[in-house]
């Protein structure tokens, strides 16, 4: 059961963590390399800041070889997009017996597809869109047109249209009349083979991050979303002036506590571990629809669980500081 932000109690306790060697991995091939490189450094100075030793590296051909001359004690993952959230990396280090912050390889890999994911939300009544998942090749071979007039039929507008595995918004669109689905289709396979067509729920855009810092998952508190243009795209995201964020929401009380307890309850379905940032959708009503669940989230100075960090009163680098204790525990 969540409790409401107002009354949570959060510890970060950093015994023996400034004797740590900790490596922060940024960077990579995906489309956010850049996002990622910005989130990798603010981790490094916020764990420096707080007396742990810590050194930022790619994940390049020199990782393994580093891994094994001079293993880590715990490794902070702050690469985006598939590099860092495909689980693929968590399981080399599973077999390089290095513990990590966040998730195990099985949990990203369900959290990484974003259909999946939903089915499971849904499966557990968690409240998320309705949706449907288009490969393209099925989308090319059954023809393009039958296939949009039938969404559009079963799912009515607007709707949403996004990769099925991607994150801070590169590829996905808002479609409003049935003429532009054509366009936000081609879009968003520029970045994924499989498109998510996602009922559009209007409302207010809210993120909520979950942490564990030793006494079990708990939500910090809800940040608002108001991008300029109505849409939390890429370029919302990371350009200054182009989003107002609002730390904690403005939601009343028992809304408030409405979505804790959806975002925990996504992370619990989901298997979740350490971290992870719930994004959902408020409806009129008050009611809380989950988009989608990230393990690797932003660190930058205009991320999400960052403010959130700063909106519930607590140091960010001591937050890190206390989620690598617990992952260098999991080894010891």
């Amino acid at each position: 059961m969540a409790v409401s932000p107002a009354t949570q109690t959060f510890v970060t306790d950093l015994a023996g963590v400034d004797e740590l060697h900790v490596l922060v991995l940024a960077g990579g091939l995906s489309y956010e390399r850049d996002v990622s490189l910005r989130s990798g450094r603010r981790v490094l100075d916020a764990l420096r800041a707080v007396g742990v030793e810590a050194e930022l590296r790619d994940a390049d051909v020199a990782l393994l070889p580093a891994l094994a001359a001079d293993p880590p004690d715990a490794v902070v993952i702050a690469l985006h997009g598939a590099t860092g959230e495909d689980g693929s990396l968590r399981g080399v280090l599973d077999l390089c017996d290095v513990p990590y912050v966040g998730c195990d390889a099985r949990a990203s890999r369900l959290a990484w597809d974003k259909p999946s994911a939903k089915a499971v939300l849904r499966e557990a009544g968690i409240p998320t869109p309705d949706w449907v998942a288009l490969p393209h090749d099925r989308f090319s071979e059954l023809g393009a047109v039958a296939v949009l007039d039938r969404i559009v039929d079963r799912l009515g507008l607007p709707l949403m249209v996004k990769p099925a595995q991607g994150g801070s918004g590169l590829g996905a669109a808002v479609v409003r009349e049935a003429g532009s689905l054509p366009a936000a289709m081609v879009g968003c396979f520029a970045y994924d083979q499989t498109a998510l067509v996602e009922r559009y729920v209007p409302g207010m855009d809210v993120a909520v991050s979950v942490v564990d810092l030793g006494e079990g998952p708990q939500a910090l508190p809800p940040v608002e979303i108001v991008p300029r243009n109505g849409v939390y795209d890429y370029a919302a995201r990371y350009t200054a002036g182009r989003t107002t964020w609002h730390a904690p929401a403005r939601l009343d009380r028992e809304t408030t506590e409405r979505v804790a307890e959806v975002a925990l309850a996504a992370h619990g379905a989901l298997g979740l571990r350490d971290l992870s940032r719930v994004d959902l959708i408020v409806d009129a009503a008050g009611q809380p629809h989950v988009l989608e669940v990230n393990v690797s989230p932003g660190m930058t100075e205009t991320s999400l669980l960052p403010l959130a960090v700063q909106a519930a009163g607590l140091d960010f680098g001591r937050v890190l500081g206390a989620l690598v204790g617990r992952a260098a525990a999991r080894r010891r």
